[in-house]
Order: structure tokens, then C-alpha cells, then sequence
């Protein structure tokens, strides 16, 4: 039996390593990980955690605004400090950093600072230092795409949102997924004057249609100003590579803004890795191709996360990692079922679902029946906003099993977490029916939607 100097190595310090490198730790697995930057990981340092808490400083101005409706009277105009905001920020994520790292020394894992690159299937290079393992993890997660357009080097990416000097008073979002939304709804929030532009005639493709459609009128309504089926042509600065940013689109229309996000996807972060070299195969979109068990086409290399692209979610790298730790240093019986993952998008409003669209619902189950909902919440009675809740269901009518379940609305992510448990366990939509509602909340309605709707 050969010897290595690891039974575990695992490539990269974001969410889904650092679960692998841990866990795999407490069987009492000799583990390292590598991470050339903070650990944590996209999610923790330039994704979900920040993003949520600017979301957060972007609602205050909400409730600014709607105090007054509720007898409040503020003594004078809030005026928002974003050099505090991004100090605040640093601090918290540093705090976490921390965290992290605690836990992996506590676990007994092997830190090892720097680039990490295959040589072969059994040896990883970090720095001219070479490492063996009996196993290896690629965990490396996603990076920003941005299309070769002409100035393509005045963008910027969502990676560097969080620490824009100065504040950007016009802002245009290019791209028209839950990262380009949630920035254009954060910074709309926070002052900025927003454009979003979206080659496609909707946004948040993937979404229900429903859900899409009510989004772009409630960010339209909030102040956000949405343009469809538009095409960036080219991007240029001002005199002297200090002015203004000048987009000029595929018709020939012109936008002014001092900042350019494109937010146009992310691409598995698999460059520079040595793959290639040890032999890893890669699939059409440029991902590690893995099969049930997360072993790419070398028997001694997983992938996991991201950088895998089954599911491009934070909670989702977590339960791969774990199915891998079982599967080497376990019983093997763990596995994960990619149907009715719960997500949020932390836009203003938010958006909460589970399970299938009803287009995708009436492609798999064939009869479904569909109950919706649109109402003003009760915050809103006296608030003086015009914002509005959406609220779906879909169910399958063959079993009365609800199978899709979308809501856009205040906390959504928060109600949809706990329909998401029932959906899992299976609950008809009888089930739905006799569960009592808590009154007054939103969620109720999802107890209480009596009529499908027509067809």
C-alpha cells in the first residue's frame, strides 16, 4: 500500500471545503486544505453574508420612509454613511474568517496558505511544496463572468461591489439574474440611481413566470429602472480616464453612470488548477464532470459546489461535502436530493420558492391545479407604500401533492424555509388546507388559497 502523506486534501476554503476538510477531520482522517485567499469562500466574503447585510442597510431607508405612517416623525432627513457601512462589513467578515479557521485547527486539519495545483492524481503543488493524499477535493467554487464586449476593463463584477469608492450615484446593472436584481435592489435602497438591463425579455430566468413578472414591477415601483431586451455594445470613460462611464447599448442608446456591475453569471473556477494534468475531465459548460458519488473521471479526485455545477447554492455545497465525507470515511449510505431545494433571492421585495415553476410542473406531472394570491400586507395599511405580496402554489393533481410553492413578499426566504419541510415530507394540498393559519401574518395565505385558478 503506498503511503501519502494525507488520507484528505481538499482545494479551496470556501463553504463546501471547509465542511469536507472538518468533518472528514472528525472520523480521525488525516486532512488538509488548501485556500490562497480569506477562508469562507465566495458566501462569506464577496456573496450571501455581505450581501444580506447590505439588503439589511437598504431596508432601513424603507422604514424610514414608512415610520411616519405609523406616527413616527424623524427630526430630521437619515443620511446614510456607506464608509461606515463597508467598515462595519469588513469587521463582521473578518469575524468570520476567524470562525473558520478555528474550527479547522480545532478539527486538527492542515491550513495550507497559497495556490493549490494537481500534478498528478494523488499530489497537489502549493508554492513548490508538494502534498500526497490517498483522496483529493476540488472545492473552488464560481467565478464572475463578463463577456468580451469593447471596455470590458470599466466594469466591475459583483465581487467588487462591497467596497466601491466612492458610492456610486448611478449605478447600471447589466445582466438579469438573482445577483444582478439583488445589487440593483441593494444599492436602489441605499440611494443610488439604478438602471438594470436585461438582454431578455424577463428577468430571473429559471424562475416561475409569475414570480418574474411581479419582481420587475415591484423594483419598477421602487424605483429601479428596468429595461428589457437590451444588448451592451461597448463601455467607454470620460476625458482623462476620470469621468463618467458611458454605455452605449446594441440600438445605439446611450446611458451615463458612474459605475458598470456586470452581473452576467459565473463560470466554474476551474483555471490554473492543473486538471488537466491529472487527467480530470471537464463538461461542456467547463465544470468537473462528477458522477452520483461527486468522483470526477479520477478515481481519487471529488469535486464538489460551484465548481461542479449541479446547483449553484451555499447550502447545497454543504450536503455534497457531506455525502463525500461519508462516502470516503463513512458508511456510504448518505445522499442528497436535488428536488424541492429551497432558495431565496434577497431582492426588495424577496423572493422565497421551492420545488417546480408551473411550467416545469405541467412538463413533469402533466394535470396541475394552481392557486395564487396578490395583496397589500397589513404592514403596508398605514406605511404609505405601494408594495405589494405575491404568493403561488402549484399542485400536482394526480397525488393533490403541492410541488411548487413561490412567493415574493417581506421575509420571504424565512416563510419558504418552513413550507420547504413539509414539501420534503410530502404534504397534499388538503394538508395545506387544514393546517391553521397564523393570524395576521402573509404566511397564512399559503393555508388559506381555496380557488385554482382558471385552466
Amino acid at each position: 500500500m503506498p503511503t501519502f502523506d494525507f488520507d484528505l486534501f481538499v482545494i479551496g476554503g470556501g463553504s463546501g471545503g471547509v465542511r469536507a476538510a472538518r468533518m472528514a477531520a472528525q472520523t480521525g482522517a488525516r486532512v488538509a486544505l488548501a485556500e490562497a485567499a480569506e477562508l469562507g469562500g465566495t458566501c462569506v466574503n464577496v456573496g450571501c453574508i455581505p450581501k444580506k447585510l447590505y439588503s439589511y442597510a437598504a431596508g432601513y431607508a424603507e422604514s424610514f420612509e414608512e415610520a411616519a405612517g405609523y406616527g413616527w416623525k424623524l427630526p430630521e432627513a437619515p443620511q446614510f454613511d456607506w464608509a461606515h457601512l463597508k467598515a462595519q462589513r469588513a469587521k463582521e467578515i473578518a469575524r468570520l474568517n476567524g470562525i473558520y479557521a478555528s474550527l479547522l485547527k480545532n478539527a486538527g486539519v492542515t491550513l495550507v496558505t497559497g495556490w493549490a495545483q494537481l500534478v498528478d492524481p494523488h499530489t497537489v503543488e502549493v508554492d513548490g511544496k508538494r502534498h500526497t493524499a490517498r483522496h483529493l477535493l476540488v472545492a473552488t467554487g464560481g467565478t464572475p463572468f463578463v463577456p468580451d464586449i469593447q471596455g470590458r476593463e470599466h466594469v466591475v463584477t459583483s465581487d467588487a461591489m462591497f467596497d466601491l469608492d466612492p458610492f456610486p450615484k448611478r449605478l447600471l446593472v447589466v445582466g438579469g439574474g438573482y445577483i444582478a436584481c439583488e445589487f440593483a435592489s441593494i444599492f436602489n435602497g441605499l440611494g443610488a440611481k439604478v438602471t438594470q438591463l436585461h438582454r431578455r425579455a424577463h428577468l430571473l430566468t429559471g424562475f416561475d413566470d409569475d414570480v418574474r413578472q411581479f419582481l420587475a414591477n415591484e423594483m419598477g415601483k421602487a424605483g429601479v429602472d428596468v429595461r428589457l431586451n437590451c444588448d451592451v455594445a461597448s463601455v467607454t470613460r470620460g476625458t482623462g480616464g476620470t469621468g463618467g462611464l458611458t454605455v452605449t447599448l446594441a440600438r445605439g442608446q446611450q446611458i451615463e453612470a458612474d459605475t458598470v456591475l456586470f452581473a452576467t453569471g459565473r463560470v466554474p473556477n476551474t483555471q490554473g488548477l492543473g486538471l488537466e494534468a491529472a487527467g480530470v475531465a471537464l463538461d461542456e459548460r467547463g465544470a468537473i464532470a462528477v458522477d452520483a458519488h461527486y468522483r470526477s473521471s479520477v478515481p481519487s479526485i471529488y469535486a464538489v459546489g460551484d465548481v461542479s455545477t449541479r446547483v449553484q447554492l451555499t447550502p447545497v455545497a454543504l450536503a455534497e461535502a457531506m455525502v463525500v465525507v461519508d462516502e470516503l470515511f463513512g458508511k456510504g449510505k448518505r445522499r442528497l436530493d436535488y428536488e424541492f431545494i429551497p432558495t431565496a433571492v434577497f431582492t426588495h421585495p424577496n423572493i422565497g420558492t421551492c420545488g417546480y415553476t408551473e411550467l416545469d410542473a405541467r412538463a413533469k406531472f402533466g394535470e396541475v391545479a394552481v392557486f395564487s394570491s396578490e395583496f397589500k400586507s397589513l404592514r403596508h395599511a398605514l406605511s404609505g407604500r405601494s408594495e405589494r405580496t405575491f404568493m403561488k402554489l402549484v399542485v400536482d393533481k394526480a397525488t393533490d401533492r403541492v410541488v411548487g410553492l413561490h412567493m415574493v413578499g417581506a421575509n420571504a426566504g424565512e416563510v419558504v424555509q418552513g413550507f420547504a419541510v413539509a414539501m420534503r415530507a410530502g404534504a397534499t394540498k388538503a394538508i395545506f388546507d387544514s393546517t391553521v393559519g397564523i393570524h395576521p401574518t402573509a404566511a397564512e395565505e399559503f393555508v388559506t388559497m381555496r380557488e385554482p385558478m382558471p385552466g
